[in-house]
């Protein structure tokens, strides 16, 4: 090979293995991002929602803020999770939306973001959601059966870890969640990610798992999965490839708009579809949980 090549490839090959090491060591820069919109500058108020601020400790000594959005003649409660930016302010859509579907809502952010301590990570993400699912059927008196889990993007992904691991205690006096709410997410964050860094070795390198097709197989709840033909982060192929692997029973709804304004809520027609959904599989002996802790 010319000289001049390899002094043309050596540079090159110590430059790309350079960025692997970067994205290697720095990998929660790429799927975390708490400091977007970090202060909480709107409440449930805000849209005339009344609402109780809530703190949650994790099993680990971590405090999550929240906050728990009763509806009166709840039909059932929803606990949320939100995407890897911004905090619960940022939600308040979907609070107005399953309250006006009259479901109690409880939404904590997660370590790291909003008013919450600690750092995020895959793991410490899954721990806050064992702590909000214990908060809800142990203070407020919930029963598993009347919760709806539900999340967005990188929150359907705990959605589906939390909702799984319940589901896993229906061998016992403990049935699985009512329903399960996935809203524009992917099959895995590896493989999403090998789709955006397509070129890099991201399956050889990856930390993070967040495998919703695998945590879905483990599901025997009803499952409704939504996502936009126009995504422009998580593409569409990702939803179908989710609702093919869902057990039944299913839904699947199409919206349209990009990943930051395809919301489910954005629609009358789409509510309406998800209100169906809710209406089909709502427990007929629901008990509400408890107004105050």
């Amino acid at each position: 090979m010319p000289r001049m090549l390899w002094n043309i490839l050596i540079p090159v090959a110590m430059a790309y293995a350079a960025v692997l090491v970067l994205v290697f060591l720095f990998q929660s820069r790429l799927v975390y991002y708490p400091e977007i919109g970090r202060e909480v500058r709107l409440s449930p108020q805000s849209y005339g929602l009344k609402f109780e601020p809530v703190e949650i400790r994790t099993a680990d000594d971590e405090i999550l803020q929240g906050w728990w959005v009763p509806a009166e003649n709840a039909r059932g409660a929803v606990l949320f999770f939100h995407g890897n930016a911004g905090n619960i302010s940022h939600r308040l859509d979907y609070l107005l939306m399953f309250h006006r579907l009259r479901y109690t809502t409880l939404i904590v952010d997660y370590r790291g973001y909003g008013l919450s301590t600690g750092t995020p990570s895959e793991e410490g993400t899954y721990r806050d959601a064992e702590a909000a699912w214990d908060y809800l059927r142990h203070a407020r008196l919930a029963r598993a059966q009347d919760v709806v889990i539900a999340g967005e993007s990188l929150g359907a992904a705990v959605a589906t870890w939390l909702a799984a691991k319940v589901s896993l205690k229906r061998a016992t006096a403990e049935s699985g969640p009512r329903a399960v709410l996935l809203f524009s997410t992917f099959t895995s964050a590896t493989d999403l990610g090998a789709q955006v860094y397509w070129f890099l070795p991201v399956r050889l390198i990856s930390r993070f798992g967040y495998d919703n097709l695998a945590n879905l197989k483990r599901i025997r709840a009803p499952v409704f999965i939504a996502h936009s033909r126009d995504d422009d982060i998580v593409p569409y192929v990702h939803g179908k490839r989710l609702f093919e692997a869902a057990n039944e029973p299913k839904a699947f709804l199409e919206m349209r708009g990009g990943h930051n304004d395809g919301f489910v809520f954005a629609r009358p027609e789409w509510v309406a579809r998800l209100a169906e959904f809710l209406d089909r599989h709502n427990g007929q002996d629901f008990q509400s949980p408890q107004e105050t802790k």
